[in-house]
């Protein structure tokens, strides 16, 4: 039986959560309805895009590995759909590839089992924090003030972003980190701080969270073009610069 969660005021956030483990999802659905949130839990992939049709949530939470439709195709359908919710994974795949394929199928964020419900909580406030914050995208050509750093042009208004005549695909994630790095163009951000400002939480120096989105981000702003922008400065953190 899926967890029901009691009667939440009208303003919280209301949150969409899918995961197959009867005893981790009504667990879970507990915690967050006890931090504030509006939850609707389910068991599954196919009942998690009907939700999403249905309610409408505020965010969402997959688990990466379900039966039938797993976490990744739930992704890649409501992104599919032009669906900018924010997501959050839960997933028990700790190699890079695989936090790699739930950013590639459109995924913000991603929290390893087992995990810490503290954590959950500061990564939906961050996702949610953000999407407060940012502007919807719009039709038509970047428009507004633009940050230029090199041949790298973005809008953040219209939250595009273009490397020479390429217009860049990034996710909500890896469109503020670039936002980011390329405001402070030569200057060197350590971890701590670009976890502050991109999550609102320092995950501390065993998380490789960073350096997963730095190496997807560098996949499509650098590869493509053979010359790179984003740097690695060893024990230090990240910078975006020429050569």
């Amino acid at each position: 039986m899926s967890y029901s969660a009691p009667t939440s005021s009208p303003s919280a956030p209301t949150v969409l959560l899918a995961e197959d483990d009867r005893a981790i999802r009504n667990a879970l659905a507990r915690a967050l309805t006890l931090e504030g949130y509006a939850v609707t839990a389910v068991a599954d992939g196919v009942e998690a895009i009907a939700a999403a049709h249905r309610t409408k949530p505020d965010i969402l939470v997959l688990d990466v590995m379900m039966p039938g439709i797993d976490g990744l195709q739930v992704c890649r359908v409501l992104r599919a759909e032009g669906n900018g919710t924010p997501i959050l994974m839960l997933t028990a795949l700790v190699e890079t590839p695989d936090r790699i394929a739930g950013l590639d199928a459109g995924a913000d964020d991603y929290v390893v089992k087992p995990f810490d419900v503290e954590e959950v909580f500061a990564r939906l406030r961050a996702l949610l924090r953000r999407t407060a914050a940012a502007p919807a995208p719009g039709p038509g050509p970047a428009t507004g003030r633009q940050v230029v750093a090199a041949d790298l042009r973005i809008d953040p208004a219209a939250r595009r972003a273009w490397r020479a005549a390429r217009e860049l695909e990034l996710t909500r994630t890896e469109f503020d980190l670039l936002e980011l790095l390329a405001r402070n163009h030569g200057i060197v951000l350590d971890h701590a701080t670009i976890y502050d400002r991109i999550w609102g939480y320092d995950f501390g120096p065993g998380s490789k969270n960073l350096a997963v989105y730095v190496g997807y981000l560098r996949r499509k702003v650098d590869e493509p073009h053979g010359v790179p922008l984003i740097h690695t400065v060893r024990g230090v953190g990240y910078v975006l610069r020429e050569g």
